[in-house]
């Protein structure tokens, strides 16, 4: 009995030695877990508060592009009117807002820190589904916006840059609109022929393609406003997964 009682206190004994050791594994486990979830929502952060700068940067850039655009679209509407019979009675007021449309820039959005995280495959850093979604969102419009400005670079093409170029002296009006745009620093204040701008009005070709300047840039501005939305939803979405921290 003095035996089975002593390996009965020694079984317990070691049967408690047993759990300390498994109690202080799953403790040390637990803190190495908390620490690794600390780094990794220290990183997710990190890349949050980079994409809202990159957001706020696109929204400014959006603006931009949405004005420029509209002047596009105010000056595509002054060249149709005088298609359509109002008389030029400023010839280099007229080359400007055809200079307008031929000079249009394609948009690049401002989204690095998407980017990164695309190629790093760190996607999956961003806990938040709504701001995973809206940015993968951005994505697939900005693919639209792309395929919207291929189309009009060739209608530009066929309607507007090869008749023109065929058709006209394109130097003078280059030359005063550089004059222009940079207040006289550049270019060079030349006199334009009114035969030149004669031709073209009656080329119903190249009106054409000052109609589909108006309708596609006014498609590409809807776009634009669009992604602004979502830029301002998602600074807004970030805002609020950033004061769960504070």
């Amino acid at each position: 009995m003095i035996k089975e009682n002593r390996i009965t206190k020694y079984f317990l004994y070691a049967i408690g030695e047993i759990l300390l050791v498994v109690i202080g594994i799953l403790i040390a486990l637990q803190i190495n877990n908390n620490n690794e979830l600390r780094k990794t929502r220290a990183q997710e952060l990190h890349y949050l508060k980079n994409i809202k700068t990159d957001l706020k940067l696109n929204i400014a850039h959006l603006d931009n592009y949405i004005s420029t655009r509209q002047t596009a679209i105010n000056s595509a509407n002054e060249v149709i009117a005088h298609y359509e019979g109002k008389p030029i009675t400023d010839l280099k007021a007229f080359s400007r807002h055809t200079v307008n449309i031929y000079t249009w820039r394609k948009f690049f959005q401002i989204n690095n820190t998407f980017q990164e995280l695309i190629n790093s495959g760190n996607l999956a850093l961003i806990s938040n589904d709504s701001i995973k979604g809206t940015l993968l969102n951005m994505e697939s419009l900005y693919k639209i916006m792309k395929d919207e400005e291929a189309h009009f670079r060739y209608d530009a093409e066929i309607l507007l840059y090869e008749p023109s170029y065929n058709m006209m002296d394109m130097n003078p009006i280059v030359q005063n609109y550089m004059y222009y745009v940079s207040n006289g620093t550049v270019g060079d204040n030349r006199d334009l022929s009114q035969a030149d701008f004669d031709a073209m009005l009656k080329d119903t070709k190249q009106k054409n393609g000052f109609v589909m300047a108006i309708y596609q840039f006014s498609v590409m501005n809807q776009q634009f406003l669009e992604m602004k939305t979502m830029c301002q939803n998602l600074v807004e979405l970030i805002d609020k997964e950033l004061e769960l921290d504070d």
